[in-house]
């Protein structure tokens, strides 16, 4: 079956690739695993909560309508990163099945009382992932359905698999604004290949050139974006102990998050306006 549809998941798998395929939970709409030709492409860690309790550390967590935890503005009661990825997202079923096609949606009536209070606003998140034979799709349409404007962020946050991070790059980001939540300083990135020797959480801002993560000099992922002007990377290094269900802590070794969005600036949507955002990863076997 190229659909399987539980309580808690769906599964895609490739119609002519069986080996192929990619896991989204409901809760979040969480991509927990994409496999290309058995090869496992993202990092979920093992300490990961998957029962809905809290968010899910790794694949590729959704982060709306507030990047970070906001001190102030209209989304300052939010938790870090908004609500998207804490509730539970309803499964609208397939699009198309070539290529394998699917969609899931969120409105008010999928978010808690209390965060709802926090953000009182109607709105409609139509999310699309499109599974192919070396790439993942995922697409946002993001909806006001309110009678007033309002503002949002948004970024698909995610973790890459890796052999050895001691040996990856990132290339593309060269010459962009960085804001470096580490050193809490603001640069223009000189270097043609970002490296990771240590804790890393940065955002790179309007990166016009494609994005690919190397390892050991050879691409193994090209990462396409539209409407998504900005990267953050993001390594915890040896602040992984600090998080309980980073685990095992030295998993960071094997991870990088690469995650494109739109989070320097907000974006403001008038009532009955929409905006679409997607990005392509291809996986180089």
């Amino acid at each position: 079956m190229p659909i399987e549809n539980t309580d808690t998941d769906i599964v895609l798998t490739h119609a002519s690739k069986p080996d192929t395929s990619v896991k989204i939970l409901l809760h979040g709409a969480n991509i927990l695993s994409w496999k290309v030709e058995g090869k496992e492409q993202l990092f979920l860690s093992e300490g990961a909560i998957l029962d809905g309790s809290k968010a899910v550390r790794g694949g590729v967590p959704l982060v709306f309508p507030v990047f970070g935890k906001a001190t102030s503005g209209k989304t300052a009661g939010l938790p870090q990163h908004g609500f998207a990825r804490l509730s539970q997202w309803e499964f609208l079923g397939q699009v198309s099945a070539n290529p394998l096609t699917v969609q899931f949606g969120l409105g008010p009536e999928n978010v808690s009382d209390a965060l709802k209070k926090e953000w009182p606003y109607d709105f409609t998140l139509l999310y699309t992932i499109v599974l192919d034979d070396d790439s993942l799709e995922t697409s946002m349409k993001v909806i006001n359905s309110s009678k007033e404007s309002w503002d949002f962020q948004i970024l698909f946050h995610t973790y890459f698999r890796i052999p050895d991070v001691s040996k990856v790059a990132v290339s593309g980001l060269s010459g962009c604004a960085v804001k470096d939540k580490v050193s809490k300083s603001d640069y223009n990135e000189a270097n043609s290949l970002v490296t990771i020797a240590s804790e890393v959480d940065r955002v790179y801002e309007d990166v016009s050139e494609p994005v690919k993560i190397e390892n050991a000099g050879k691409t193994i992922f090209e990462i396409s974006r539209t409407n998504l002007d900005d990267v953050v990377v993001w390594n915890p290094w040896l602040n992984a102990v600090k998080m309980a269900d980073f685990r095992p802590v030295e998993s960071y070794q094997n991870m990088i998050c690469v995650e494109a969005g739109s989070v320097s600036k907000w974006t403001t949507l008038m009532p009955d306006e929409s905006w679409e955002c997607t990005e392509k990863i291809k996986a180089l076997l």
